[in-house]
């Protein structure tokens, strides 16, 4: 998936703007974001109360290499893998996420290495599924990333958090939002029928402010 360096807040919210603009002139169903971002004590106890989706885009990655000549998900030798700075974020996330007791139910994860791999370090399991990226059908097709969509927008139950582990293209596609960074999650309200807010969005080194 392309990799997009941070952009700055003023930027960032310039773009998420015009996004949101775009869509509705074009009728799309973009995601709707939280009118203000939760401080870090609310985002905790929101995170230990359950009822969402956390959708985080793969920790660091080594740009050196590339996808072009995988053979197949499971030959890790022939994709864009985690480096060691990637692999030490993933450990920390989860140590955070079990400092914070957010209680994680299901981990779904794209099946490329360094999702799995950033999920199973992280949370200790992982459940491949196409359709957190985009499933198998043509990259042009209109309904490409619909069941990532419905992944987002099927409602979670209070004292569960469902976690999806993925890549940057498909969050930005189906929200229509800035590109999460490597490791940066997007907490995703559901609303049902297609529906979700995008409540918060946690870099890696946010995770040390939460109490």
């Amino acid at each position: 998936q392309g990799h997009r360096g941070r952009k700055d807040d003023a930027q960032a919210r310039t773009e998420v703007i015009r996004s949101v603009a775009i869509g509705a002139f074009l009728g799309l169903a973009l995601a709707a974001v939280a009118a203000e971002p939760p401080s870090p004590e609310r985002l905790a106890a929101e995170l230990r109360t359950g009822g969402y989706v956390l959708y985080f885009r793969h920790t660091s990655t080594d740009f050196s290499q590339n996808d072009s000549n995988m053979t197949g998900f499971e030959d890790c030798a022939t994709q864009r893998n985690l480096t060691e700075k990637g692999r030490e974020e993933a450990r920390r996330i989860g140590e955070h996420v079990r400092r914070l007791a957010v209680p994680v139910s299901e981990v779904l994860a794209s099946p490329f290495c360094r999702t799995v791999e950033t999920a199973m370090i992280a949370f200790g399991k992982a459940t491949r599924t196409q359709d957190v990226r985009g499933g198998p059908a043509s990259p042009d097709d209109p309904k490409r990333h619909e069941p990532l969509r419905q992944l987002l927008s099927k409602p979670v139950r209070k004292g569960a958090i469902r976690v999806i582990a993925s890549h940057g293209n498909p969050f930005h596609a189906v929200t229509g939002l800035p590109y999460l960074a490597e490791g940066e999650a997007a907490m995703v309200r559901p609303r049902g029928n297609g529906r979700f807010e995008v409540f918060a969005r946690i870099r890696p080194e946010d995770w040390a402010a939460l109490r």
